[in-house]
């Protein structure tokens, strides 16, 4: 996935809500479905469309989906970001 998807998947306020849950830890999917107030299946396309852009992974315990932050998509993306501001001070 490139840096678009990431950004794409940044840009929605309940996906940074997630990411922002997953920092402090690994969550289940019906553990981070309970602290919203919205349907259980628009999470789901939430961290599915997290899971496309490489920001998180998902593992399968028994019956449970356990979601864990990727830092790797971030590195990639605050690096691309460092770059654009440092060719921007040498102009």
């Amino acid at each position: 996935m490139g840096l678009s998807d990431t950004f794409q998947a940044l840009a929605d306020p309940t996906r940074r809500e997630i990411l922002r849950m997953l920092a402090a830890g690994e969550l289940s999917a019906g553990e981070i479905a309970d602290r919203f107030s919205i349907a259980r299946p628009s999470v789901s396309h939430h961290l599915a469309v997290l899971r496309a852009a490489g920001l998180v992974t998902d593992e399968r315990r028994g019956q449970h989906i356990v979601y864990s932050l990727d830092a790797t998509v971030f590195q990639e993306a605050l690096a691309w970001a460092v770059a654009l501001v440092r060719r921007g001070e040498e102009t």
